[in-house]
């Protein structure tokens, strides 16, 4: 979504019917013989009406458009349907000869049954069975002819709860749950028949039923076990990251506190601050530049205005002025333009000379060094000098202060945890740059069973405390295999809303081509992301939708699906949202309102080429928290010859459009230099910005491929990744917002219009950076990223105030939750900073200064911990 646009449309659908035209995908199940291919869209078809509760009983239905079917037609669905029945009574009789060559009768196949009369229990080793008639026990002799009639009995299935199915799997373990083999097929084709009768979904904790994806306590979570030792490192860790931002705080309202006490005549000490009104559920923002209030601030008694120490600063040293609101917006110009067209004659063309931004205002201080509320013109009423008041008890910040000095000194050792001498294994780093001089070419690639261990937290710890990302493989594996198909997450939501079920039936997506938000059926949304969609010109057709259930409510709307997330993030001390011992977001007393800090979940399609328009991308943009994001799905969607054809003929009308506008800038560039009397730009310099190739025939990029495969690992690299990872370091950051200011018309953002206004390089997120041009910034500035591709399973950790971007080369369903780690309190700090300076209306200013907040709450209550933990060690 844009982020500099107020009140911006929705993207016109075009004539949805003509325009989105979705492809055949190849089949995703397994295939087990002949016959299983053909009836797949049946079964499709058929389950999908049973959900929508859309089935006809009446009525014969086509899978392909839901007409009545013709008398030849149908037979020859007879013969399909009779074609699966016999595949499916072969699977049958393979399972149950296993079985028997295993020893014994131990058959849990249970068919169609003509007995109406009772159920069958079996005793599974000596082959008897129970029923509820009144019959006597066979002899043993009969025991085979008894087991033949009682296999046709009626038992339900446990995912669809339906008796009419042919073939039922029992478990073999608990004797209760059974399966059938289409539910099998269809939501576990991972599994193999032989597996669930061995051990059924339900007793491998990852069944997927209705009933059982809203049940909350069957996973679970995997507990730190921390003894008094690790605990005191962990407590000596947290404080001395934390002592230089307490240390901040307090100077800050130290020299608040005796501007204060000058206003009154008194010393420092004898100043008593009010305490303000404010409840735990409650979060005191500064009115002027939106940062959350610690502790210390002003308020105004008349309209309640209320001013962060920082501003009362600036408004005292003259340099604080209305940052106002945002009034660019981009405009459609229509289909044409978007896929390298002329605009539409009806389009209102762009305003250059308007102004983007209101007017300034200025607000001083009062020549005594007090501050009066703020101009009506800023949100205040302009009459009442600001009172100094307080939100935590008094002397807290100082207090924590000392107690930290003193905490430190009582644990008197070194900080061994970065000094220890264990090298990292080859096998665990992998190749993610090429840049000459530098040591940090090398990611932290840890495998997920390896992260329990104390030695690889110190390694992470290592890597972690330089700003590096880290990526550990097979996170999946480690928790019980819930799917986390965009199907299966979509059947428990509806499932799982009474009143408000109909906001899920639609969902708001971002159509990626144009940057803008559309409306779609949530079902066709999900088609898409395994059949792929496309424009009515073969275009590829990349839609995301993100965050989606809203993260306050993935835990109460997936309970099942948040357990299996938080069971498989490695690294718990850091990354639990619950309980993390080394995450300060979690820091809270009870009955505070929390952050929110995910999960969350970005659905979104994937195209393995770089189409350089409309690609499925995140753009470039850096989060202020650090964060974990695992790839949870993936679902590949193969292109026709035709349709790479029509891609290919699209991107030479792209580049030929990139050329003529960047002339037609370059010339009003040079008339308005001109006009002004200034000198015009060196020629070398204008040619340097031409897009050359940017958005040309580049096929997927082999090279920034093969990043992924330049692990000292053996692993496999025959299955190509999901996603394309783009993260750039902390100190690259002037160069790569200079190259950014420097190439900035190259780019293209909402509508496919040029960008035309950039506030923040990299918070506007209007940016992507192609293959081109990282080319060119490593030429240019000497920049390159760590680029890698992020596989299924793995979870990559993004540190604070690492730019980054992503580009799906496959439909991808990522999980991410937010975190703050004590080594990057200072760059949630640096960052705060340069959101205040940004339009009230920047989305980037959402702020997250609170996460701060909490360790200021629980440092008190964990002095007595920390001491104790400290003296038996």
């Amino acid at each position: 979504m844009e982020v500099l646009i107020v009140e911006q449309g929705r993207l016109e659908r075009y004539n949805d019917k003509d325009i989105r035209v979705p492809k055949r995908r190849r089949s995703n199940f397994l295939h087990h013989g002949k016959g299983g291919d053909k009836s797949e869209e049946d079964e499709k078809h058929k389950d999908f009406s049973s959900l929508t509760g859309t089935e006809s009983k009446k009525r014969r239905l086509t899978p392909e458009n839901g007409k009545r079917m013709s008398k030849k037609r149908r037979s020859s669905s007879k013969v399909v349907e009779s074609s699966e029945d016999e595949f499916d009574g072969e699977i049958l009789f393979l399972v149950k000869a296993q079985a028997r060559k295993r020893g014994g009768v131990d058959c849990e196949v249970i068919g169609r049954s003509s007995l109406k009369d009772g159920t069958v229990r079996y005793e599974s080793r000596n082959g008897a069975c129970n029923t509820s008639s009144s019959s006597p026990p066979t002899s043993p002799g009969s025991t085979s002819r008894d087991m033949k009639d009682n296999e046709e009995v009626n038992l339900k299935c446990h995912q669809c709860m339906k008796e009419e199915k042919k073939t039922i799997l029992s478990c073999s373990k608990c004797k209760k749950n059974s399966y059938c083999i289409r539910c099998i097929k269809q939501w576990y084709p991972h599994m193999k028949v032989k597996e669930v009768k061995e051990l059924c979904p339900f007793c491998r904790k990852n069944c997927n039923c209705n009933a059982c994806l809203h049940s909350t306590g069957v996973i679970k979570i995997p507990e730190t076990d921390l003894d008094d030792r690790k605990k005191a490192q962990h407590l000596e860790h947290l404080l001395s990251n934390l002592l230089p931002f307490l240390k901040k705080i307090s100077q800050e309202q130290n020299q608040e506190i005796e501007i204060e006490a000058n206003l009154r005549g008194l010393s420092p000490s004898a100043v008593e601050i009010p305490q303000t009104l404010c409840f735990n559920d409650e979060r005191v923002y500064c009115n002027h530049c939106a940062t959350s209030i610690i502790d210390l601030h002003r308020s105004c008694s008349k309209c309640s205005y209320e001013l962060c120490l920082n501003c009362c600063q600036e408004i005292r040293q003259g340099c604080l002025f209305d940052r106002g609101d945002m009034k660019f917006q981009y405009r459609s110009r229509g289909y044409d333009y978007i896929h390298g067209g002329d605009p539409a004659p009806d389009c209102c063309p762009l305003k250059e000379s308007e102004d983007h931004i209101k007017p300034l205002t200025e607000w001083k201080a009062n020549s005594d060094a007090t501050v009066s509320c703020a101009p009506k013109e800023m949100g205040g009423c302009g009459d009442c000098v600001l009172d100094l008041k307080r939100i935590l008890p008094a002397d807290c910040i100082s207090n924590l202060v000392v107690k930290a000095k003193y905490l430190l000194e009582t644990f008197q050792k070194e900080r061994s945890t970065f000094k220890h001498n264990c090298e990292t294994r080859r096998d665990m780093l992998r190749k993610a740059a090429s840049r000459e001089g530098s040591c940090d070419n090398f990611l932290f690639c840890p495998d997920s069973k390896d992260t329990l261990k104390e030695e690889e937290l110190l390694h992470f710890k290592e890597h972690w405390v330089n700003g590096e990302p880290v990526i550990v493989k097979n996170v999946l594996e480690q928790a019980n295999g819930l799917s986390w198909e965009p199907m299966v997450m979509w059947r428990a939501l509806s499932e799982n809303m009474d009143a408000t079920s109909t906001q899920y039936s639609e969902v708001k997506t971002i159509d990626c081509l144009a940057g803008c938000e559309v409306e779609i059926n949530t079902r066709q949304f999900f088609q898409g992301y395994t059949e792929g969609r496309m424009y009515k010109n073969l275009w590829p057709e990349m839609l995301k939708l993100k965050d989606w259930p809203p993260s306050d409510k993935f835990e109460d709307l997936l309970p099942r699906h948040c357990d299996e997330f938080i069971s498989a993030l490695p690294f718990l001390e850091y990354t639990d949202p619950r309980a993390g011992f080394l995450n300060l977001a979690v820091k809270l007393p009870p009955g505070v309102l929390k952050p929110d800090m995910g999960p969350k979940t970005y659905i979104a399609y994937g195209f393995m080429e770089e189409l350089g328009r409309g690609d499925s991308v995140t753009k470039l943009h850096c989060d202020m928290s650090d964060a974990v994001n695992i790839l949870t799905h993936t679902a590949e969607v193969q292109s026709s010859n035709e349709q790479q054809c029509a891609i290919s003929r699209l991107k030479k009308l792209h580049r030929v459009q990139d050329e003529r506008e960047f002339m037609d800038w370059e010339n009003s560039h040079k008339d308005r230099a001109g006009q002004s009397g200034g000198q015009t730009e060196d020629r070398e310099t204008l040619e340097s910005n031409c897009p050359s190739e940017i958005n040309g025939e580049l096929k997927v990029r082999k090279n920034e491929l093969d990043y992924s495969s330049c692990s000292s690992s053996n692993e496999a690299t025959e299955e190509t990744g999901g996603a394309l990872w783009d993260i750039f370091r902390r100190e690259d950051v002037p160069k790569l917002e200079a190259y950014l200011m420097k190439h900035y018309k190259e780019f293209r953002h909402t509508y496919c219009s040029l960008v035309e206004k950039v506030i923040h390089p990299i918070h506007d997120q209007s940016f992507y950076l192609t293959l081109e041009h990282k080319r060119r910034l490593k030429e240019e500035f000497g920049v390159e990223p760590w680029t890698f591709v992020q596989r299924l399973g793995e979870a990559v950790f993004i540190p604070a105030g690492c730019p980054h971007q992503v580009r799906n080369l496959k439909s991808c369903t990522k999980v991410a939750a937010d975190f703050v780690s004590p080594e990057n309190v200072h760059e949630c700090l640096r960052l705060t900073e340069e959101f205040r300076q940004l339009p009230k209306n920047h989305r980037a200013r959402e702020d997250k200064l609170e996460l701060l907040r909490p360790r200021l709450f629980g440092g008190t209550d964990q002095e007595n911990d920390t001491l104790r933990c400290r003296s038996s060690c």
